[in-house]
């Protein structure tokens, strides 16, 4: 299986002295929608940041990033050239980030600008091929409809899924979602992780979404990776974190995750993995552990 993501040794200290990130080592295989969970402050935005090399991680050690064979960053450096490397990785934010004065479209037009030349994008100057590309990925999200309007005129959920139709015109085959459902509704919530799974599944996009609630990354993930204070501390079957789980991975902090809702699912309604999900035979919680050991 081709690795779409190759984390090595990957630190990250705040100043301060605060280690947001400790030695973190994770390969992430080519199609695969893997969560990243955990209390907040546990590492999960840093880490997403770090792999679309936003963010560079400390220089000591070997702190190296792999995008599909290509360099992100290694030993605190990003890469030379990573801008055509983050023109393959969409990263759809929780706060949206789109510019609320312009009309929607040009919005997710915006996932174009990697092979634009600069003053087609300035003068909004799009071809007829390129608008037909952004109304596609506007009806694939469901809010083609919204077009014309003004961002600012969407809803939070709106505006979510006009932000995954930027990385569909983009082109990406790496898709990093930073809490995309932490401030949504219940029925936007999951029409915006429906959306992303579809996404897995018919573009065979590899997808990392960092989530607060747990039964969220059950439901949709077959994968989950656990973060806490900044190390990797569970890799494994979604399916094996119980309760009791999460009560030895977190101790007290545990209490804080298990309270959370997520709108969409129960943690004790532990339905059957999505058809399109696929992932070894679920090991034990403790076997799971130990293979971070």
């Amino acid at each position: 299986m081709v690795t779409a993501i190759s984390i090595k040794g990957l630190s990250k200290t705040f100043p301060g002295g605060r280690k947001a990130l400790q030695e973190v080592n994770l390969d992430i295989r080519a199609g695969e929608m893997v969560a990243l969970i955990g209390a907040s402050g546990s590492g999960k935005s840093t880490l997403l940041r770090h792999m679309a090399g936003l963010v560079a991680a400390d220089g000591s050690g070997e702190g190296l990033i792999q995008v599909h064979g290509r360099t992100v960053q290694q030993d605190g450096k990003i890469a030379a050239d990573i801008r055509q490397t983050r023109a393959g990785i969409g990263f759809v934010f929780q706060q949206f980030n789109l510019v609320d004065r312009l009309p929607v479209i040009v919005n997710v037009l915006a996932g174009t600008l990697h092979r634009v030349p600069m003053w087609r994008s300035l003068m909004r100057w799009f071809t007829s091929t390129e608008l037909a590309c952004g109304n596609s990925a506007l009806q694939r999200v469901g809010i083609e409809d919204c077009s014309a309007q003004r961002a600012s005129t969407l809803s939070g959920g709106q505006q979510q899924r006009a932000a995954i139709a930027r990385a569909l015109v983009q082109g990406a085959k790496v898709i990093l979602a930073d809490e995309p459902i932490a401030s949504l509704d219940p029925e936007s919530s999951r029409k915006v992780m429906d959306i992303l799974a579809r996404v897995n599944q018919e573009d065979q996009c590899t997808v990392v979404v960092s989530l607060h609630q747990v039964n969220v990354a059950i439901k949709y993930c077959a994968r989950t990776v656990a973060l806490h204070e900044g190390r990797v501390v569970y890799d494994g079957p979604s399916v094996a974190l119980t309760p009791a789980l999460l009560r030895e991975l977190y101790g007290a902090d545990a209490d804080d995750i298990l309270s959370l809702g997520d709108h969409i699912s129960s943690l004790q309604d532990r339905k059957p993995a999505l058809p399109h999900l696929v992932w070894p035979a679920p090991l034990s919680g403790a076997a799971a552990i130990a293979r971070l050991a």
